[in-house]
């Protein structure tokens, strides 16, 4: 046997997915396996998935030590992902069987390469339409010509199978016979490359040399918002195919993949690989295959694609790097900005963080020299940054219960006027934040969380946005029983959109918010809809602050610029100023010039002064000193532990308990804090107690607080969790 060959018989350790503390003993099979090799293997009466991890321990009766089942057909696990996995969860204190699950997250990976069934969108229409067989073509129809296996195409349409075989009776579905899994055409880095500005051919050199020292190494790509970021760092993808190895590029939300595959396929000729809950399941399961035997050259995701089997990465953009939705804030707590880095160095890839607003913690990283900076300081071609300026909200007349200020009404009815559109925005989703009974005072609230529950118009519905438990829009209060007394509190979209409707009758108005839409396919279709000019004034969350391009777009309304500045989060300066600038640069983004006002009641406020001003370095650099007087990241260390239990005096005991007993802690020279109520301290039923622990950046933090935890032993319901680095606080 050689370190990374195990002959038939010998002795095998392998990781499964299973919560087990540990690998288990194994005898290898029947022909024999390959370290990392994938295999299928017996654990109690079942067949569970796991990896060939080393040798095994041997400290177990032999004799009673079954053998693997067999090895599945594709590529082992690499050296380097192993070692990834290792480390990521040593840092983010993960059991090392829950990285693996992340690294596993494909269906059907046991299956044998054949050929299977699909169905897909024909020229035939039934000669009866039922609300069943509508929805099944809503389907296909929404994922815009994919294929599906008769049970995944019946399960998304909420159907029985024999509906979508009548469907192929009448010819409006296509049954074919289509191989399980199949590589992605080639892409060509020499297809469509566009004639770049000096600014961003500069840019775009420095990442080709970057690249080809094969070494690791990370680029803050840097540039206001329609710079041409996307373009620049596409010509690194592109050098990073000439050289034959895999790119991954993750985007924070799934609207934007739409827009994207788009521009990568006019740019290398072909779609490349994509990786989100918006795919298929047996598109999730060809991507990961063939990511794995290196016939995926590169693959649009979210974070969970860092995850994937690369034969031989290459390359990583992660876009709208400062984007929250990289962190995952339930199983897995991970920043995926920040494991992005770490398997970069494991695999001797390079990183391009793009941003127009980089997190502070890049923004630091940059200064102090350990990213390299490139910077793109003018918008592409013809177009200019938007005007910005403040609108006191002190100083104007709105009615009871509106939000339009006379000022951005009369903005936006002189954009109509030149058959512009405009972009009202609210970082608030739903119709309203608080019904409230106007008779007894009582507001409604989630029955299983301490939130309040928002009023979804649009489905007749509220909805707690903790738990996403909804229940129907009540006739009455649920306390004093009161007939017609519950009313709307606050603004939400929806209900900004029935303002714009009154104040503008004639205008084509539209709602962007992720609530809205059935699937991510709808939404995609509608935001390229609205790209083409078909309406007047926008209405949107955050979602429309990610990187989408309406060329028709001149004006931003921001109705509540104050909201974000609220609470005890340390960032709520930074992300305010982030949000604030990225939902600006939706404005003017092709020849005509735009404008950005933001309704402010705190107009003399240090951030909205930075905002108006375009300072950013001013801004980073004011905001970093207070970071660092306050010894908190990025120039100190955090991790957040959070308790949650039915039993509301038990977790508070416990909570109690840990922070006297906190000496591997004070030896590093960190402090607890709490324990303390969460800010919303009951979710899902469970009540939640939160610590804080804040150490200097050098303290090995993760060795204490597993010292640390690991002295308690856990009560039957109550569950702890770490949070390292944590990015919020509720």
């Amino acid at each position: 046997m050689t370190d990374s060959y195990f002959h038939e018989g010998d002795l095998v350790g392998v990781l499964t997915a299973q919560p087990l503390d540990r690998l288990l003993d194994y005898k290898a099979p029947e022909g024999g396996c390959h370290l990392g090799a994938f295999v299928e293997v017996p654990l109690g009466p079942r067949k569970v998935l796991g990896v060939v991890w080393g040798a095994g321990q041997g400290d177990y009766d032999r004799s009673k030590i079954r053998s693997v089942i067999r090895v599945l057909d594709v590529a082992p696990m690499r050296d380097e992902m192993r070692v990834f996995l290792t480390r990521a969860a040593e840092y983010t204190l993960t059991p090392l069987h829950a990285m693996l699950r992340l690294a596993t997250r494909a269906p059907g990976l046991g299956d044998a390469p054949s050929m299977r069934k699909v169905y897909r969108l024909a020229d035939g229409v039934p000669d009866r339409m039922t609300d069943a067989r509508e929805k099944v073509l809503g389907v296909l129809r929404d994922y815009g010509g994919l294929s599906f296996t008769l049970k995944e195409l019946a399960e998304m349409a909420g159907v029985g199978t024999s509906v979508v075989k009548g469907l192929v009776k009448h010819g409006a579905i296509r049954e074919e016979e289509a191989p399980r899994d199949t590589p992605y055409p080639k892409l060509d880095p020499d297809y469509g490359g566009k004639e770049l500005s000096a600014d961003q051919a500069a840019g775009a050199e420095t990442l080709r040399a970057a690249l080809r020292t094969d070494k690791y190494g990370t680029t803050l790509l840097k540039g206001v918002t329609g710079s041409g970021k996307t373009e620049v760092y596409l010509e690194a993808v592109a050098e990073c195919l000439r050289m034959g190895r895999q790119a991954l590029v993750l985007l924070p939300e799934i609207a934007l993949s739409g827009e994207f595959i788009n521009r990568v396929e006019a740019r290398f000729g072909m779609k490349p690989a994509e990786w989100h809950s918006g795919v298929t399941m047996t598109e999730r399961r060809r991507c990961w295959r063939m990511v794995g035997q290196g016939d995926a050259q590169l693959v649009v995701g979210a974070r969970s694609a860092l995850f994937l089997p690369f034969q031989n990465l290459g390359l990583v953009v992660v876009d709208e790097e400062h984007d929250t939705s990289y962190k995952q804030e339930e199983g897995v707590l991970y920043n995926a900005r920040d494991m992005t880095v770490l398997r970069a160095a494991i695999n001797g890839a390079q990183v391009v963080l793009a941003s127009a607003t980089p997190s502070l913690e890049s923004w630091a990283n940059a200064d102090a020299g350990k990213y390299r900076r490139l910077e793109l300081k003018s918008r592409f071609g013809a177009a200019v940054m938007p005007k910005m300026s403040a609108i006191d909200m002190r100083a104007e007349d709105v009615p009871g219960g509106k939000w339009v200020s006379p000022t951005l009404r009369a903005a936006i009815a002189a954009r109509l006027e030149k058959g512009e559109q405009s972009l009202v925005f609210l970082n608030r989703r739903g119709y309203a934040p608080i019904t409230i009974c106007r008779a007894c005072g009582h507001q409604i609230a989630c029955d299983h969380c301490d939130a309040r529950m928002v009023e979804h118009r649009f489905l007749k519905r509220l909805m707690c946005h903790q738990c996403g438990e909804t229940k129907p829009m009540p006739t009455q209060c649920p306390h004093c029983e009161a007939e017609d007394r519950l009313s709307a509190v606050g603004p939400g979209v929806e209900r900004m959109g029935e303002e714009v409707t009154a104040l503008f009758p004639d205008a084509k108005v539209a709602v962007l918010s992720s609530d809205l839409y059935g699937s991510a396919r709808a939404m995609k279709a509608h935001i390229e809809e609205i790209a083409e000019g078909g309406t007047d004034i926008i209405i949107g969350t955050q979602l429309v602050a990610k990187g989408h391009n309406f060329p028709k777009l001149t004006l931003v309304g921001v109705i509540d610029a104050d909201l974000g500045l609220q609470g005890s989060d340390l960032r709520a300066a930074e992300r305010t100023f982030q949000l604030m600038r990225q939902v600006a640069g939706r404005a003017g983004r092709a020849d005509t010039p735009g404008e950005a006002m933001l309704q402010t009641y705190q107009p003399e406020h240090g951030v909205i002064r930075s905002i108006l001003s375009g300072d950013e370095e001013a801004f980073w650099a004011a905001e970093a000193a207070e970071r660092k007087a306050a010894g908190v990241p990025p120039y100190g260390r955090m991790a957040g532990i959070i308790l949650s239990s039915p039993n509301v005096q038990e977790v508070f005991d416990f909570g109690s308990e840990m922070a006297r007993r906190d000496d591997p802690l004070r030896r590093i020279g960190a402090q607890v804090f709490g324990p303390a109520p969460a800010p919303i301290a009951r979710v899902r039923g469970r009540h939640r107690v939160r610590l804080l622990v804040k150490a200097e950046k050098s303290a090995p933090l993760q060795r204490a607080l597993a010292q640390w935890a690991g002295q308690f032993r856990l009560p039957k319901d109550l569950r702890l969790s770490i949070d390292i680095d944590p990015q919020s606080f509720y």
